[in-house]
């Protein structure tokens, strides 16, 4: 059996095994997609949005990219969080970082990296923003995973920025835009507490005026 047809018996067990535990799990879920949350994370493998937060198929939408980016020009990105916002009406939307995490690293180290470093640059913006504070710890591991924090943080203040979510905001929808990071070295998640759920905890300069 080579590693593909091996995805597919894995599959077929796993389709198994939970029509086992709930016998009309898959008709439930084609007959709708109802999450309460929006994972706007990254696209390293180690870190699986499902699996981490023990949530379902269907329990939560999901939108993963090199080192959970919201950049106001990314159509992919937003045309995903109007989807949940105004059509699936999530109510929590949470921007997950890592540890570790290849993208930070590579704009971090300055190399060059090809095409890419025009997305990392990014990055870099948060890097410059934050250099004082940065550059004040002596360990890079430190100052690596400081910069994962203000990636993540910079990232939510994104979100909020758009008029998706202030939209949302202004016809009283419940919707609260949320910074975590996780870490490969044990699974756990780590809230930034940066919690933003209504538009006059964003700047003046950002605000969507009714």
């Amino acid at each position: 059996m080579n590693k593909l047809e091996a995805l597919f018996a894995s599959n077929r067990e796993w389709a198994e095994s939970v029509k086992t535990s709930d016998p009309l799990f898959f008709e439930k879920l084609a007959a709708q997609q109802n999450p309460e949350y929006l994972w706007i994370g990254c696209s390293d493998s180690r870190v699986p949005a499902n699996q981490i937060v023990g949530l379902m198929p269907g329990e939560v939408f999901v939108h993963r990219n090199v080192a959970n980016m919201v950049v106001h020009t990314d159509f992919n990105c937003l045309t995903v969080l109007q989807y949940a916002v105004d059509v699936l009406k999530v109510k929590h939307v949470m921007v997950v970082g890592h540890y570790g995490c290849g993208g930070v690293v590579a704009a971090y180290e300055n190399a060059d990296n090809g095409l890419i470093d025009n997305w990392l640059r990014n990055i870099k913006d948060v890097q410059h923003r934050y250099r004082t504070r940065i550059e004040a710890i002596p360990d890079k591991e430190a100052r690596l995973n400081l910069l994962c924090e203000l990636n993540v943080m910079t990232q939510v203040a994104n979100v909020c920025h758009t008029t998706i979510v202030q939209n949302a905001w202004q016809r009283g929808q419940s919707l609260a835009v949320h910074g975590w990071v996780y870490s490969l070295k044990d699974g756990l998640l780590k809230d930034l507490d940066c919690t933003v759920d209504r538009a006059d905890q964003i700047a003046d300069a950002y605000r969507v005026m009714p």
